[in-house]
């Protein structure tokens, strides 16, 4: 069995308008997943520096990065870093363009865990919705065209606000979705904009929202999480 969670961590900065990147990790560990998919960990302009230093996760997490970034400075790519158990093996990654008027990327990575091989893809979409179905196409055809293939689960924020349409619709052909409950507003929660989806070949075993004390004013969203097994 394997818990995987995505987490929008807003640039690292609360609801108290501070930027905090150990309060960001310390929510982190009270989730304490495999896979964590995070999205806005890095700045959006200037060298795009990523938010969670890595020194934090390298001397008070169990947690490394997936290498996607391109420069020295960011940790992901447009945003979007995986992050997996010290102990696992990071077997492929890289990063996926997407189709967008402002930047936007996905990332991939294959790693084997202590709870077997899973393929996963971070991603967060854009705004439009026109805009999100032509991603989710993009990321649908990436993982199809992988020669080789594995269990995999898709994760992130697809600021998708309809019930089942949209990209929700299309992602839905081939993925099963996790029932996490709202993720967005952290304050009031109202909103699924946050999304954990698993290929037919695992079983969503059980899944939620995380709203500790802490997850409540660490970000504007709430991290979600799911724990799958082979189907």
């Amino acid at each position: 069995m394997i818990k995987v969670a995505s987490y929008n961590i807003h640039k690292g900065i609360g609801l108290d308008r501070r930027r905090n990147p150990e309060r960001v990790v310390e929510v982190l560990r009270e989730i304490d997943a495999d896979v964590i998919a995070l999205q806005e960990a890095d700045r959006r302009f200037g060298t795009r520096a990523c938010v969670l230093p890595y020194h934090l996760l390298e001397e008070h997490s169990d947690w490394k990065p997936i290498p996607v970034s391109l420069n020295a400075l960011s940790m992901g790519w447009h945003g979007n870093v995986v992050l997996v158990r010290k102990s696992a093996v990071i077997v492929d990654s890289e990063a996926i363009h997407l189709p967008s008027l402002e930047p936007r990327g996905a990332v991939m990575a294959d790693v084997r865990t202590a709870g077997g091989m899973i393929r996963v893809v971070g991603m967060h979409l854009d705004l439009s919705g026109l805009w999100r179905r032509r991603q989710a196409a993009a990321v649908l055809a990436h993982v199809d065209a992988c020669a080789t293939r594995h269990p995999t689960v898709l994760m992130g924020d697809l600021n998708e606000w309809s019930a089942g349409s949209g990209c929700l619709r299309d992602f839905g052909r081939d993925f099963a979705f996790a029932d996490t409950g709202a993720s967005f507003h952290s304050r009031r929660a109202i909103a699924r904009l946050d999304r954990i989806m698993a290929s037919r070949d695992l079983r969503i075993a059980t899944c939620g929202v995380h709203s500790s004390a802490a997850a409540r004013k660490a970000s504007d969203h709430l991290p979600i999480w799911a724990t799958l097994e082979p189907a």
